[in-house]
């Protein structure tokens, strides 16, 4: 699998490329700044890009303005942003196009390799992988919404679990219930925020992020 990694800082970029080799992805480019970053998913398109938010020249939003403009440019391409705050404005932007296949984590989840390798295989497969933090946060924000206040308190949980980009058979595992629990929850989710429902996860995922984020 084709990586482009896009880290300015050195020592943060040679240990992504490391972890990554080690679980054998293929580093076609790593770069430091936005110019370079456009320059190589151009070149590259590669099947998934790692990309921390701010990089130089601006150091505000360079990297992600660059993977929103890709994406523009090759509708779908897989990018995983990583930040060092919690931005609901950055997640925002990331899931504008609907399209799928992006991940935003806090570059604390790198140390935890397994965590970090799962996002980059499932955004590369078209999930979307947000970071806990960033879904409680949006949960949060709207909390006093009319929709949200009727779901239950399991309901939320299996919809910040779903948020996450986890399958039915991940929540049912981290729930301690079964399968066919998280659907009955699901089902009840999208009924009261009064959304279709989808047999792809990832759509399911956007829909409910897109309802969040209005």
């Amino acid at each position: 699998m084709r990586v482009v990694i896009a880290e300015d800082l050195a020592l943060l970029r040679e240990g992504l490329i490391r972890i990554l080799q080690a679980y054998d992805f293929e580093v076609v480019e790593a770069v430091d700044n936005g110019p370079s970053l456009v320059r190589a998913l151009d070149t590259h398109r590669p099947d998934v890009s790692v990309i921390d938010v701010r990089l130089p020249p601006t150091f505000t939003d360079e990297g992600l303005r660059a993977a929103i403009d890709a994406r523009a440019r090759m509708p779908g391409l897989p990018v995983l942003m990583l930040s060092q705050y919690v931005e609901q404005l950055y997640a925002r932007e990331l899931m504008s196009d609907r399209v799928g296949a992006v991940g935003y984590l806090l570059k604390d989840r790198v140390s935890n390799v397994k965590q970090f390798i799962d996002a980059v295989r499932g955004v590369a497969a078209g999930a979307t992988m947000m970071d806990p933090e960033v879904v409680a946060a949006m949960l949060a924000r709207h909390e006093d919404d009319e929709p949200l206040r009727a779901l239950t308190p399991r309901e939320r949980q299996v919809l910040a679990l779903m948020a996450e980009g986890r399958s039915n058979a991940a929540i049912a595992a981290r729930m301690f219930v079964s399968e066919k629990a998280v659907s009955k929850h699901s089902n009840n989710i999208f009924t009261k925020l009064g959304l279709q429902q989808s047999e792809e996860d990832n759509r399911r995922v956007l829909a409910v992020l897109a309802y969040l984020q209005s």
